[in-house]
């Protein structure tokens, strides 16, 4: 039976685990069954992740993987910073095609940003430009902070289709229309999402911020694993941020960034100006006050104490401090150089009291007011505080579907960080949310079959707890059961000895009697109580009422037992029927039963 509910209890813990990393996206079934990535043996993994390079199932604007190893359409830029020191003005950061680090899938390579303190900045051209009209937009590509992070970013733009860009010049001020991904610095951790929506009564674009995700990202950054980033926005104007396949954001393109898509409709008039008689104060001295005659501003905030008296023994004539009578010049003073030599200075001994002059101690002046000032009351002219009018804004306008943004045709990293080997990989850009599930399965989802391949099952359940802490309890469960199992089974048991009452039995139990029984017992009862201790002890024995005593234990009767004997003699009296001129010749009476021996042992009792 114990056994039974520890294998349940272990099979639970099982489909627990196995559940969650289902949960993580990693559809284990489904890369086994539909992709020629991952070869399996006889359905167990193999200790080697077999790899092959994701291909798009559908129609896409842009996919890289890297692992060709080389930069095959990427444009490193020539260009430099402006309003920046001229040393790290350049954008000559180091850009490698290398396999992770850790959990690595070999074959897998990825960009890796390999600079400390510098600009980096790359980008390429997309297969076709990506135009706003009745598709979704959906920007997906993995990030991993394999030496974690200290300050920098690893968010991408999406580069403005226009007739001026140049991706050799591409630098900070570059026109982009969509800037997404993870940033950090210090402890501000950020996942950017951001649009440049065109004015379209003056054409200057503005930068519109979505609202932060609610969720904690720091993990995201420090836990040096891969994670994949999605950004999906739909003809609807809405859109979703994913980290892993899991929503962290979403939102409305009306109503949920800032500064809002529409601006408002009354302005401030820039043009009007506060009235110089516009009174403000809401509080002014009272013009009606006057200082009291009495009122001494002149009096100090503190005077000498007139009653302290000089403490005998205080010696005015003596230093505070004296030279060390003890100190000698150093061997290798050296007058012309270093000045004549004093000795240093030591808390004079002779001051137990004080010594110098002495002064009487300073206490609050009962007489300072400080200076008058006029109480404040109420202004009667106050006019509140001045704001200009309002104007209609002349630059007012209403869009209700901003999500036709500016079309955008080339994808760039324009990037500083303090942190090195910034692990960038599997970029795709469609329409198709299928099409872009499916490139993170042969992707990213091999990636997390590799990290769990590396990790060693005690490894992955404390991962697996970290993420999710009620797990910690079905552990407990699971690994308490066998130890209770072995104290229950292995612990000497304590055999509690029962104090039987030898004249607690079947025979005890109050039966009805008749008179002639009555008078029986009570005949008995008179006669025993007339005979010696012994005799009565001597019949008890030959009766075969013999009490049963533990060796070594003392003789008196416990207060449970006296309970028990009293319940017994009063049970007797209840049952017993007839007057009380009945229970008199009961008492005179002779007859046969146990009466003498019940009355015996109530005697002892209160004896005892």
């Amino acid at each position: 039976m114990y056994f039974q509910g520890y294998w349940l209890c272990l099979g639970l813990l099982f489909v627990s685990v196995n559940a969650e990393f289902m949960d993580d996206g990693v559809e284990v079934e489904e890369l086994g069954e539909n992709s020629e990535d991952i070869d399996t043996n006889e359905g167990e993994l193999s200790s080697e992740i077999k790899y092959k390079t994701p291909q798009p199932v559908g129609e896409v604007y842009f996919t890289e993987t890297f692992d060709s190893g080389k930069l095959a359409g990427w444009v490193l830029s020539k260009a430099k910073k402006d309003d920046t020191n001229v040393e790290i003005s350049i954008y000559d950061g180091r850009w490698e095609i290398e396999e992770l680090k850790e959990n690595r899938a070999p074959g897998d390579r990825g960009l890796v940003l390999k600079s400390r303190a510098k600009h980096h900045a790359i980008s390429t051209v997309l297969a076709k430009p990506f135009i706003f009209a009745d598709r979704p937009l959906i920007v997906q590509y993995e990030v991993n902070f394999q030496d974690g992070i200290d300050c920098g970013g690893a968010y991408i733009k999406l580069l403005a289709d226009t007739d001026d860009l140049n991706l050799e010049n591409f630098h900070d001020k570059t026109s982009y229309i969509i800037m997404f991904g993870p940033d950090k610095c210090g402890e501000d951790y950020k996942l950017h999402f951001i649009i440049r929506h065109k004015h379209p009564k003056t054409g200057v674009y503005e930068e519109k911020h979505a609202k932060p995700p609610d969720v904690d990202l720091k993990p995201f950054f420090t836990d040096r694993k891969t994670h994949l980033y999605t950004l999906v926005m739909n003809p609807d104007d809405t859109f979703e941020v994913l980290i892993d396949q899991i929503v962290v954001n979403k939102g409305s393109l009306l109503e949920d960034v800032v500064p809002p898509i529409n601006p408002l409709k009354e302005i401030e008039d820039p043009a009007d100006e506060k009235p110089d008689d516009w009174d403000e104060r809401a509080k002014i001295p009272d013009p009606s006050a006057i200082k009291p005659e009495d009122w001494d501003e002149d009096e100090p905030a503190q005077i000498e104490d007139l009653s302290a008296v000089k403490p005998d023994g205080w010696l005015d004539a003596e230093p505070k401090f004296i030279p060390d009578p003890n100190a000698e010049k150093p061997d290798d003073w050296n007058e012309d150089m270093d000045g004549e030599w004093e000795a240093p200075r030591i808390s004079n001994p002779a001051c137990r009291i004080g010594c110098g002059e002495w002064k009487p101690p300073m206490i609050n002046n009962p007489k300072y007011k400080g200076v008058w000032r006029p109480p404040m009351i109420d202004n009667p002219n106050y006019q509140g505080i001045w704001s200009p009018r309002k104007i209609p804004n002349p630059y007012y306008f209403e869009d209700d579907h901003p999500f036709l943004l500016t079309s955008f045709r080339a994808l760039g990293l324009e990037l500083w960080s303090m942190t090195s080997d910034i692990y960038f990989d599997n970029f795709i850009i469609c329409s198709e949310k299928e099409v872009a599930d499916r490139w993170a399965t042969d992707g990213w989802g091999v990636k997390m079959l590799a990290n769990a391949n590396e990790l060693g099952i005690l490894r992955q359940l404390i991962t697996t707890a970290e993420e999710r802490p009620w797990l910690w309890l079905i552990y407990l469960v699971t690994a308490g059961l066998p130890i209770a199992l072995i104290i229950s089974f292995c612990w000497p048991r304590k055999v509690k000895k029962k104090y039987e009452d030898a004249n607690y039995k079947e025979t005890d139990i109050c039966k009805p009697q008749t008179k002639g029984a009555l008078e029986q017992e009570g005949k008995e009862e008179k006669a025993a109580l007339e005979k010696p201790l012994d005799l009565v002890e001597e019949k008890q024995q030959s009766d075969g009422e013999i009490l049963e005593k533990e060796e070594g234990e003392p003789q008196e009767k416990s207060e449970e037992e006296i309970e028990i004997i009293e319940g017994q003699e009063e049970g007797n009296k209840s049952n017993k029927s007839g007057s009380e001129d009945e229970m008199k010749e009961a008492d005179e009476s002779t007859g046969s039963g146990d009466g003498p021996v019940k009355s015996v042992r109530k005697r002892r009792v209160r004896k005892e």
